[in-house]
């Protein structure tokens, strides 16, 4: 494998901000953006609000809430965290959102189902004095911080992986690209990251905004998609994430199409790092979720007590600019590196993933 796509996790920018550790009792109300905030000392503990946007994808649940939930602790042992999921519901988020206000939680972290449409309790939190700190998704409104990956470089990632492992084949047919929701702000960026390395390269047969990233309408495009171009001319499937491709795979098995072609997937997922184990799908995206969840606690933490978070870089979103941001690197994962990267850092174990029906292929990939 290109050794560009070996890149390691630039983690240290995520891990290193200069946060107070100072008694959460005397922290400071955060002034956020507007008018809303001043500068009165708070009594009590923090409360940091909890915002995330399904529980479909496994990370949400397994990964970023109790990493996030972790580090706050390790900040501020008597912080408490108010969470709660919109499970993929916009207009549950905004009503979540409008609770947080309420309850004049002291900061929030908010990883949007519709970046747009939130922009509104974004805009009441920050002349509440309460700080909102967008994660994973670039929200609109007057956020005071943002972490998340270079969502382009994921794009750009699985781009190249598929070119070069299409190869000649990459003349001789049509790939099919499965993007994600269109009403998340990073499969815009995902598919423009994608699309600069694909473009002239390989001919794009058709190309979907998947809604809510959900497997099932995945797979119902790519039945679609077979359908049209006929099972035989399609070459490669980009799928902007792991959830799509299992259902995109199962859509080519059902067409008897064999053998498979490569499908790219994002978010390591159990199940589409056992599928690369099994050969089905081609490869996954890995974004080690501990710095960008370690990034968005320190953030809230300091912004809650009216400090100012360090960070390297800023982003502009399409209502605000200047946003102080941490981005991580993605790393690109197939069978040939699985064990170096999912498995060396304690993501999943070997037995994990190599249960029964995925024993005799670990062994050939090397993982038993």
């Amino acid at each position: 494998m290109n050794t560009q796509l070996r890149r390691a996790a630039v983690a240290v920018a995520a891990t290193a901000m200069a946060v107070s550790l100072a008694a959460c009792g005397s922290a400071k109300e955060a002034g956020g953006n507007g008018s809303g905030g001043d500068d009165k000392k708070k009594d009590g503990p923090l409360t940091i609000g909890l915002l995330l946007p399904e529980d479909q994808t496994a990370r949400y649940e397994n990964f970023d809430k109790p990493l996030i939930e972790k580090r706050i602790k390790e900040l501020c042992s008597d912080c408490e965290v108010s969470y709660v999921n919109a499970k993929e519901d916009a207009s549950t988020q905004q009503q979540q959102m409008n609770s947080m206000i309420t309850k004049k939680v002291d900061a929030i972290i908010l990883d949007a189902v519709d970046a747009k449409s939130i922009a509104g309790s974004v805009t009441k939190a920050d002349e509440a004095g309460i700080p909102v700190v967008a994660y994973d998704r670039l929200a609109e409104g007057p956020i005071s911080a943002y972490t998340s990956f270079d969502n382009e470089q994921v794009g750009k990632v699985q781009g190249t992986a598929l070119l070069e492992e299409l190869g000649d084949k990459a003349e001789d047919g049509q790939i099919v690209m499965m993007n994600g929701s269109p009403t998340d702000p990073n499969a815009a960026m995902f598919k423009k990251g994608a699309k600069s390395v694909l473009d002239g390269k390989v001919k794009v047969g058709k190309s979907y905004d998947t809604t809510g990233w959900k497997p099932e309408e995945a797979n119902k495009n790519m039945s679609g998609a077979i359908a049209s171009l006929g099972k035989g001319n399609i070459v490669g499937v980009y799928s902007a994430n792991d959830g799509m491709a299992g259902g995109i795979i199962t859509a080519l098995k059902s067409a008897g199409v064999d053998p498979l072609p490569p499908v790219t997937g994002q978010d390591a997922e159990l199940a589409g790092v056992q599928r690369i184990v099994s050969g089905d799908q081609f490869m996954t995206v890995y974004k080690p979720f501990q710095p960008e969840a370690y990034a968005a606690a320190e953030m809230a933490v300091a912004l809650a007590r009216g400090e100012k978070p360090e960070t390297e870089t800023t982003v502009d979103s399409a209502t605000t600019k200047d946003v102080p941001a941490t981005l991580i690197e993605p790393i690109a994962v197939t069978v040939e590196n699985l064990k170096d990267t999912v498995v060396k850092d304690g993501l999943y174990s070997v037995e994990e993933i190599c249960t029964a029906k995925y024993a005799k292929a670990c062994e050939k990939a090397g993982l038993k």
